[in-house]
């Protein structure tokens, strides 16, 4: 396993979330990168937000589309993983996409 570049913000790259509790997203699953890439340049931990074609609807789980699958960013199962977790990286979201999701981010953590 291993990614040799730093990922960078907007990308989805295979992460293996495995092993899991309870309900988190299982197995190796496309993840969007959502953490900044000045802490990306300099930690070894990135944040991501899984990406299903299940799952039910939720205010925290915005829509998108990615290589020809329609699913969901599940921006309510927000991880922080190793950098040995990631397996590849496969593509970037739409820069519409990334930015509603940065902006539903930000309405999480609003006071």
């Amino acid at each position: 396993m291993g990614v040799k570049a730093r990922p960078q913000r907007g990308e989805v790259h295979l992460v293996a979330l495995d092993p899991t509790e309870g309900r988190e997203i299982r197995r190796t699953s496309p993840c969007l990168v959502v953490s900044p890439d000045e802490l990306n340049a300099h930690l070894a931990t990135f944040l991501v937000a899984p990406m299903t074609t299940g799952g039910h609807p939720c205010p925290f789980r915005i829509p998108c589309r990615f290589r020809g699958k329609v699913g969901t960013v599940v921006l309510d199962q927000l991880r922080t993983v190793d950098r040995t977790r990631l397996v590849k990286r496969v593509g970037r979201l739409e820069e519409d996409t990334v930015s509603e999701a940065l902006a539903v981010l930000r309405e999480m953590f609003e006071e």
